[in-house]
């Protein structure tokens, strides 16, 4: 019956998407089930989407409630549930505003928008310059691909807007090194997802802060992927205590609704005026109210440091699996995104664990990813662990 459906996709869809060959149909808290009724426990959670797990009750019960009161209107009018959603974020974040789009992509790209506003505006200094990092992931539209220095994602789409150059992450001399008096902003993800999982260090982030205070220069930290509870708090940058100027969020924030949002701080809003920015569909009321529900649920999900507790036992059950393969070079992680770097490219080992009944995926093509729904419990863990020990075990031999 599968077989049916992916033929279709491949006759009507754009085939720009490597595809596993399994059709998902239906899906509760870590279990999803294909159309031929198997069953897989989800530690990939739809990239880091899925964080409350499947068909959350409260998230669908609100979609249900919204969904028959009011789906959109636009933002040329109020709605009740973005402004409480406004509300809830910013006291979560402590940050001043908040600006609702539809994607982590859109976000990034509406950071950068306001970073460059407020330096031209209220600096009155011009050249728009965004220094990002190497291994970053900012998203796929144009601007957004050139703050992301990968090759293979922005051959063939050029010219690129200019304005952005890169350095290593956490070397603190070369970004020095890099700014220069067109120095807009500094673009960071305190937890790089797509680049491989890696964990920004504590006294770099406070470095860059501390530079960017010094020059004057807009440090936006995109937590797309690594907020919302993934890391075990909130928001990543609570790890390090240091606050962004501009926060980027997408993601898990609608539990499983398309809603990208912009957090920045007050200074940089008021330079901002009447239509100097804008979307159609961004923070409509159905996307909002998934939302609050998530956030309500992430709270109660992260409270008494479960999620960190949970990542650290996950990843020792991953490091003792590193002691007996030696082609496993290194476990990292915070909270529940979890990266295994492996000395090959894990794409068989991704196919295999889905045989096995596993959701995962490998990125930067050596690097194992687990992004599982913070509701994963110890026993899902090790369940796939003992079927992760069998594939490798496989490859061993």
């Amino acid at each position: 019956m599968s077989e049916n459906w992916i033929d279709l996709e491949k006759k009507y869809h754009l085939q720009i998407y490597g595809r596993l060959p399994v059709v998902l149909v239906e899906g509760r808290g870590m279990e999803v089930y294909d159309i031929n009724g198997k069953k897989y426990l989800d530690f990939l959670a739809g990239i880091g989407v899925n964080n409350v797990g499947h068909c959350h009750p409260k998230v669908v019960e609100a979609i249900k409630k919204q969904a028959e009161t009011l789906i959109h209107t636009s933002n040329i009018y109020y709605t009740i549930p973005q402004i409480k959603l406004a509300k809830k974020l910013v006291e979560l974040s402590g940050l001043d505003r908040a600006f609702f789009c539809n994607s982590g992509a859109e976000a990034n790209e509406g950071a950068i928008k306001f970073a460059r506003k407020y330096v031209s505006k209220v600096l009155g200094r011009d050249g728009g310059e965004i220094i990002s990092m190497y291994n970053a992931f900012h998203g796929r539209t144009l601007t957004t691909l050139a703050a992301t220095p990968k090759p293979k994602y922005q051959e063939g789409f050029y010219p690129l807007p200019e304005g952005f150059k890169y350095v290593p992450f956490n070397d603190i001399e070369a970004l020095k090194e890099a700014i220069t008096n067109k120095t807009s902003a500094i673009m960071i993800e305190p937890v790089q997802g797509e680049g491989g999982i890696h964990i920004a260090d504590r006294d770099y982030l406070k470095a860059v802060r501390d530079l960017c205070d010094d020059k004057n220069i807009i440090l936006i930290f995109d937590e797309v992927q690594c907020g919302m509870g993934r890391t075990g708090r909130m928001f990543a940058f609570e790890h390090y205590k240091v606050e962004p100027d501009i926060l980027t969020l997408a993601k898990a924030l609608g539990g499983g609704v398309p809603i990208g949002a912009v957090l920045l701080k007050e200074e940089i809003a008021k330079a901002l005026s009447y239509g100097d920015h804008g979307t159609t569909f961004g923070g409509n009321p159905l996307a909002c109210s998934a939302a609050l529900a998530s956030v309500e649920v992430i709270e109660e999900l992260i409270k008494d440091n479960r999620v960190i507790e949970k990542g650290k036992y996950f990843i020792r059950k991953l490091e003792n699996l590193m002691e007996r393969y030696n082609f496993i070079k290194d476990v990292r992680g915070l909270g529940l995104m979890i990266g295994a770097e492996l000395e090959f490219n894990g794409a068989d080992i991704v196919k295999k664990m889905l045989e096995k009944g596993f959701l995962i995926n490998c990125t930067s093509d050596t690097v194992l990813r687990f992004l599982p729904p913070l509701i994963v419990e110890k026993e899902h863990i090790d369940a796939l662990i003992d079927a992760l020990d069998n594939v490798l075990a496989e490859i061993k031999e």
